[in-house]
């Protein structure tokens, strides 16, 4: 029987994964489609004023179409290597040595399920609904992730700043 080392990478060189919770992102996405829907169908059913009906309309084809962006982020998977925090699509989240610290409490400014790294030096904002999200010097992993999965992760981040 072979046992494996929790510290020890894989044979791709990653230490760690962190992927959506298939509960949350199916509810994360219905709540949002359900709610593009719902706002599409009563304007076209029960039209109100002309200022209310573009407002509406437009917000219902934004939460569709952000309910599509959320299903197709969450499909995707966040890597730790050595050297950086990636996602399986090749974007580098942050690099390792760039990390000054790991926010991981309960009065944290963090995603649900999740972390937030804060960075020496600022990037650029890139945001992935559901998984992860860069502003300034700071990148937010979580969301409708599995908690375990990212509390192992910040912990392995915080073993590798210190």
């Amino acid at each position: 029987m072979e046992t494996t080392n929790m510290f020890e990478p894989d044979e791709n060189g990653v230490y760690a994964r962190v992927q959506a919770s298939p509960p949350r992102r199916i509810f994360a996405y219905g709540v949002q489609f359900g709610l593009g829907a719902l706002l599409v169908y009563v304007t076209l059913v029960q039209p109100p004023a002309l200022l209310w009906m573009i407002f509406m309309l437009g917000f219902g084809i934004l939460m569709l179409w952000q309910a599509e962006r959320l299903r197709r982020a969450t499909t995707h998977i966040i890597e730790l290597t050595e050297d950086e925090l990636r996602d399986s699509a090749g974007t580098v989240l942050a690099r390792i040595e760039d990390v000054r610290s790991v926010e991981r409490g309960a009065f944290a400014f963090k995603p649900s399920n999740g972390f937030t790294l804060v960075l020496h030096t600022k990037k650029p904002r890139a945001w992935l609904p559901g998984l992860w999200w860069r502003f300034g010097r700071r990148v937010g992993v979580g969301g409708v992730t599995n908690a375990g999965q990212s509390k192992f992760m910040a912990e392995q981040i915080a073993l590798r700043i210190k």
